[in-house]
């Protein structure tokens, strides 16, 4: 075994006690809201600060949804524009449906959508639409119900900007959401979200000379490793961004990317968290977004 293999091995343990650590913190601040429909001009305000409205009539917001990683389905999360008048039922309406920008992510919800949402209150309420809802549809696992739940409560408290626990109510009595409780907390970020995240490029966005590709990572000594892919799956260019922090929480990253050699056509941009297991712990988290160069 190697010593980068062998200290990997040991910083393990290390990233565990350090999660459990950082159950009762709050998450750090991270990276900003993109402008929409570019990869460049990023507002700098960070995930808890106020929205930043791109129009009169709508706001961008984070909306969290469902992917597949190497320590199973993880929360991903996707900066989308919502009706400003009311971000929250707009965000959730994506959520349960599932209407996710990356075709990669989903959601666990059963279709439908929640009958009303109060996000001005501590806690938060949101209103069942019957009560099918109060139990786990078939096929719903306990670890599925959960993350749910998680996609629920990270949505509302990036909606509010605020850390408020969420009361689940049926016809405006205290209810479950399937089965879990009537008031629900967000758990901690490193047990629930992907260890990865891009935030731009956005999915199926355009890019030409050097773009500024960001996103959040917690990630070995905070490399966060991305590759342009061209459409038979070779590597066309490839480099790392260095993430704020790791170990305890997701941290921003952000790195320039040059395809100014590249002929245009459709690529993959993957950031990807650093493995130096070499293979031999759950392999690399990765998130891909779509681009095409022009």
């Amino acid at each position: 075994m190697s010593v980068r293999t062998r200290f990997a091995v040991l910083l393990s343990a290390a990233i565990c006690l350090g999660a459990l650590a950082a159950c009762g913190s709050d998450r750090t601040a991270e990276d900003p809201t993109p402008a929409s429909g570019s990869t460049q001009g990023r507002a700098e305000s960070p995930e808890l600060s106020e929205p930043s409205e791109s129009a009169a009539e709508t706001v961008a917001v984070p909306v969290y949804f469902v992917g597949d990683t190497p320590q199973g389905p993880r929360l991903f999360r996707e900066f989308r524009q919502v009706p400003a008048d009311d971000p929250a039922s707009g965000a959730l309406a994506l959520m349960t449906s599932g209407d996710a920008l990356d075709p990669d992510y989903r959601t666990l919800y059963p279709g439908g959508s929640f009958a009303s949402v109060q996000v001005d209150a501590d806690p938060m309420v949101v209103e069942l639409p019957d009560e099918s809802w109060t139990t786990a549809p078939d096929g719903m696992s306990q670890d599925d119900a959960r993350l749910a739940a998680q996609q629920l409560v990270y949505t509302l408290q990036g909606v509010a900007q605020a850390r408020s626990a969420v009361a689940i109510q049926l016809d405006g009595a205290p209810a479950d959401l399937f089965g879990l409780g009537g008031e629900l907390a967000d758990e901690p970020e490193l047990d629930v979200r992907a260890l990865v995240n891009v935030t731009s490029p956005e999915e199926g966005a355009t890019v030409s000379g050097t773009f500024t590709a960001s996103g959040v990572s917690s990630s070995f000594e905070a490399t966060t490793p991305w590759e342009v892919r061209a459409e038979d799956g070779t590597v066309a260019a490839k480099g790392f961004a260095t993430a704020e922090g790791w170990m305890d929480k997701l941290y921003p990253w952000e790195t320039e990317v040059d395809v100014s050699d590249l002929a245009p056509g459709t690529y993959t941009f993957a950031a990807m968290t650093d493995d130096p297991s070499g293979g031999e712990g759950h392999g690399p988290t990765e998130d891909t977004k779509t681009i095409t160069v022009g």
